[in-house]
């Protein structure tokens, strides 16, 4: 089987786990690291657990600086998702069988089940939940998507190609974190997957467990093999670390009766991140973070690059500035007229945007916003 995972580079120490524990318990699994950054670090290129290092933007875009500048960071390692497994489908004739882990999973044996299953279906998802009763969780998932997307499975099938062009596409114009739209990064759209596409709900607690699963959860072992719920545990979704998310849900969701397995393995996490750098290459800066001449690419001008009428204008948005996206994206004129249309101070900041949004439009008001920080900052 193929494995892979998407990362920027400050999330290489995760990455390295994951792959080291895949190596460890998937009998011939082959790891490709896809980088989301300009070039390859050098502790990158020299780990032994990475078979492969492709760079996202080596996976077959057209305009890969275009589509990287509309996203965060977050948003960005995500989003090449689907166009990177069409390029490890196609790239690697004689396998069959492709499954992404997000970095941050830990492999802790065999994935027996899974394999088996992609002998005869073609997209396996795994659900948030598996059983009522975490109303937060449930909530959280009507938010977020009922599939968790740190773990997705495809074999070599016309069904898994098509669901792959269509989500590649779908994300292509909408990965992004912006759940007033229905949208949430990659994961938000699988929830259409059931429906447009044949696919196989993994309902196996030993897979993709992690926070929202925490609440009731019997985890133990017996006879040396890791059990949750009565099934084995394939691996952990350690989602909210860096949040701080999992050690809330510790004191949330678990009992000094049913904590101590988990939080012993947490732990063990923990330090084998400490054993490949995380506190040095956890800081690693992202490469598309900055314009060609060193400048922080601000939110609101990735924002309005969003219109697709400034790609053709900016073909080449990191050799430009804030500046000049944000004026194309509204004009001087316009700002000028959202100046002198200036709300009464009994406004609040929210009633002040929304009301310039539907004046002089979304692209202006940033750019008014923009002004206004960088005259704040400069002491103006």
């Amino acid at each position: 089987m193929i494995f892979y995972t998407s990362i920027c580079s400050n999330y290489l120490p995760k990455a390295m786990a994951l792959a080291e524990s895949v190596k460890r318990h998937c009998p011939n699994a082959y790891f490709v690291l896809c980088l989301v950054e300009r070039q390859v670090p050098e502790v990158a290129a020299a780990y032994p657990h990475f078979d492969e290092i492709i760079l996202a933007k080596d996976a077959g875009w057209e305009n890969f600086d275009s589509f990287m500048f509309r996203h965060s960071i977050v948003e960005a390692s995500t989003a090449v998702k689907p166009r990177f497994m069409q390029h490890l489908v196609e790239r690697y004739q004689a396998e069959s069988k492709f499954v992404y882990l997000d970095p941050d999973v830990l492999v802790y044996s065999d994935l027996t089940e899974l394999e088996a299953l992609l002998d005869h279906q073609s997209i396996v998802l795994c659900p948030h939940l598996l059983r009522p009763g975490n109303i937060d969780m449930e909530i959280s998932s009507l938010a977020h998507g009922s599939y968790n997307l740190g773990f997705l499975a495809v074999s070599r099938a016309q069904n898994a190609i098509d669901f792959l062009d269509w989500w590649a596409e779908r994300l292509f114009l909408f990965c992004y974190d912006d759940k007033s739209r229905g949208i949430f990064t990659d994961q938000k759209w699988i929830d259409l997957v059931p429906s447009f596409f044949d696919a196989y709900i993994l309902k196996h607690h030993g897979y993709d467990f992690a926070t929202w699963s925490l609440l009731g959860s019997d985890m133990r072992q017996v006879d040396g093999r890791y059990m949750i719920n009565g099934d084995p545990l394939r691996f952990i979704h350690f989602s909210g670390l860096d949040s701080g998310t999992i050690d809330k849900a510790i004191g949330w969701w678990l009992t000094d009766d049913n904590k101590g397995t988990f939080v012993a393995l947490y732990k063990e996490y923990l330090g084998l991140l400490a054993q490949h750098g995380q506190e040095k290459l956890g800081k690693l800066p992202w490469s598309y973070s900055t314009y060609a001449d060193g400048r922080p690419v601000a939110k609101a001008a990735r924002i309005a690059y969003r219109n697709s009428a400034l790609w053709q204008a900016f073909p080449s948005p990191f050799e430009v500035d804030d500046v000049q996206i944000l004026q194309a994206a509204g004009g001087e004129r316009a700002i000028a007229e959202a100046d002198a249309a200036a709300p009464t101070v009994s406004d609040g900041i929210l009633d002040r945007f929304a009301r310039s949004s539907r004046q002089i439009g979304l692209g202006p008001t940033m750019l008014k916003a923009f002004r206004k920080i960088t005259r704040s900052g400069n002491g103006a």
